[in-house]
């Protein structure tokens, strides 16, 4: 069971399965990285052995006439034939078909922004491993990295050796010169990606990981979540990095451990800075384009796309420094979101921020021993509407503020409901005399199965909705008591600091 708002202490189980979130320093580096240390310059990590791999199709039937990919002047002397003596053309003739044209480039366009994309078919999986939630922080950053390769080309000669002249069209414009509209999103992340920036926190014993933030406002204040920030709160050293590189020393402002948000300052701001604009979380819609930036596993100003394809999910994360869990009624998407992106911006179309990228379902456990987990298109983002407030709480008062019903409620999963436990934490009664629920007539035993217009599946699900609104707020509980269904109308209390 657990208090509304104290976190998971005891046998708590969150509706959503949860994995102690990875903090910016884990137990174990991702596959291919020494432990304890960043990966050597260079490297590049092991596939998975269960990862799948493209099939190559058979080759081609043998074909006469020239190679292709020799030389002309090497290509075999032909014996000579009169032109009536020449065999007939048949399908295996010269010159060989052309290369197989990409699906998506019908007659050289680009795929359309918004557009469905073609699913591609799944290799054979040779196990399937336990699920488990975790919050997306990079546990070590890829210090160098990259892909080298040579580009396939085809080659026709021409039957007039002395010819040299080139028969290439310039363009009218080289891409450089191309004005990237605001609805696309290049002309998003362009107008963005200064406003960026890559978070690597270092612990008091050396020990770091990076996560992502972005300008709040002019005065250099920086959004991002808690488990970034975490291991480095107290006497841990943090910086962030713009991306044109431009690095500075931060310090915490406030951070609510419940909510999962946190607040830094920079140390000599500059002058100048282009905090993101905000949007309205309430009216984002199931199918909405969104645009996800961040550090995935250290690789900074990465843009990836996709849509919201669900809202009000309750999600239950941890940041692997405590037993307390963080909850939020989250927004679903299926845009990449790996660990690093943790803290960065969740745009809509327009640019505006509508969530705080935080948490990704995993096929892996992503315990000791286990390569880190990535993105499966299961991505968890904090509603930026529940994100602003917290943040002006922050960098008000430097603690956070919860609003409460003042009930204890169990944790088990998808019971129908939140049930009003017998007592409370450490043999306190269940529901705080004189507190909200209290007032409003709610006993112990008590299953809660909507807030307002919101089924309620679990305790979880009761408090990342309870944590969507703000102490004072009127609500309306619905409730089943010994069989019979009533509600109850009260007020949100308040509790101030983490606990």
């Amino acid at each position: 069971m657990s208090t509304e708002n104290e976190g998971n202490e005891g046998n708590t189980v969150p509706s959503v399965p949860s994995v102690p979130s990875a903090p910016p320093v884990p137990a174990a580096a991702p596959e291919g990285t020494p432990p304890g240390g960043p990966a050597t310059p260079g490297a590049t990590p092991a596939p998975p052995a269960d990862a799948p791999t493209a099939q190559i199709p058979a080759a081609a039937a043998h074909r006469s006439g020239p190679d292709p990919s020799m030389p002309h002047h090497e290509q075999p002397q032909q014996p000579y034939q009169p032109p009536s003596q020449q065999p007939p053309a048949g399908p295996a003739s010269w010159p060989p078909p052309p290369p197989a044209v990409p699906s998506y480039a019908d007659g050289g366009g680009t795929p359309v922004w918004g557009a469905p994309a073609v699913a591609e078919p799944e290799g054979p999986r040779k196990r399937r491993a336990a699920s488990g939630l975790i919050a997306a922080v990079a546990v070590a950053a890829l210090v160098a990295g990259g892909v080298g390769g040579a580009l396939g080309y085809w080659a026709a000669d021409s039957n007039d050796s002395g010819s040299s002249g080139s028969t290439t069209v310039a363009a009218s414009n080289s891409p450089k010169d191309f004005k990237r509209e605001a609805g696309t999103v290049a002309g998003v992340a362009a107008n963005a990606l200064p406003s960026v920036v890559t978070i690597d926190a270092q612990s008091g014993d050396g020990e770091g990981g990076t996560g992502t933030g972005f300008v709040y406002d002019k005065e250099g204040h920086i959004l991002t979540n808690n488990h970034v920030v975490a291991s480095a709160a107290d006497n841990g050293q943090l910086t962030a990095t713009f991306s044109d590189g431009k690095k500075y020393d931060a310090e915490v402002v406030g951070r609510a451990q419940g909510y999962d948000v946190a607040v830094l300052k920079l140390k000599n701001a500059p002058d100048g800075l282009t905090p993101l604009p905000l949007g309205d979380s309430e009216k984002v819609a199931v199918g909405d384009s969104t645009i996800a930036i961040g550090a995935p596993f250290g690789l900074s100003n990465t843009v990836t796309t996709g849509i919201i394809s669900a809202k009000d999910r309750p999600v239950a994360s941890g940041d692997g420094s405590s037993n307390k869990n963080s909850y939020m009624s989250a927004l679903q998407t299926d845009a990449s979101i790996n660990p690093g992106n943790s803290g960065g911006p969740l745009l809509d179309a327009g640019g505006a921020v509508i969530g705080i990228n935080s948490a990704i379902q995993s096929t892996t456990g992503g315990g000791a021993g286990q390569s880190q987990a990535g993105s499966i298109g299961l991505g968890f983002a904090i509603p930026v509407n529940q994100a602003k407030n917290v943040a002006e709480q922050l960098i008000k008062t430097g603690q956070p503020v919860y609003p409460v019903i003042g009930a204890t409620v169990t944790m088990e999963e998808k019971t129908g409901g939140a049930t009003i436990s017998d007592q409370g934490a450490a043999g306190t009664p269940a529901v705080t005399p004189n507190g909200p629920a209290a007032k409003a007539g709610l006993k112990a035993g008590d299953v809660i199965t909507k807030f307002n217009d919101t089924v309620v599946e679990s305790g979880p699900t009761l408090i990342g909705e309870i944590w969507t609104h703000k102490p004072g707020d009127k609500v309306t509980l619905t409730y089943k008591r010994d069989g019979k269904t009533a509600t109850a109308e009260l007020v949100l209390g308040e509790r101030k600091g983490d606990s």
